[in-house]
């Protein structure tokens, strides 16, 4: 045996958000290294340089399988 815990199917959700897609978010708490944190449908999004209280419009740069990185546009 490996030592890997075998797949019990669990609640596989598909992801709420796109790479190189825009969404419109507001920034609600802040992230151990500083950077904000947004949610998508409960998705968590890290974005960099904003603050909580921030509505910002943010481009998805790439998705994790919890997470995902985004930057601010305009």
């Amino acid at each position: 045996m490996s030592g890997r815990k075998p797949f019990r199917g669990g609640s596989f959700k598909p992801c709420p958000v796109e790479v190189g897609k825009d969404y419109e978010v507001e920034i609600s708490e802040t992230s151990r290294r500083g950077e904000g944190i947004a949610r998508i449908k409960g998705f968590v999004v890290f974005v960099p340089e904003t603050k909580p209280g921030d509505h910002v419009t943010i481009r998805i740069n790439r998705i994790g399988r919890r997470c995902a990185n985004a930057t601010v546009v305009g």
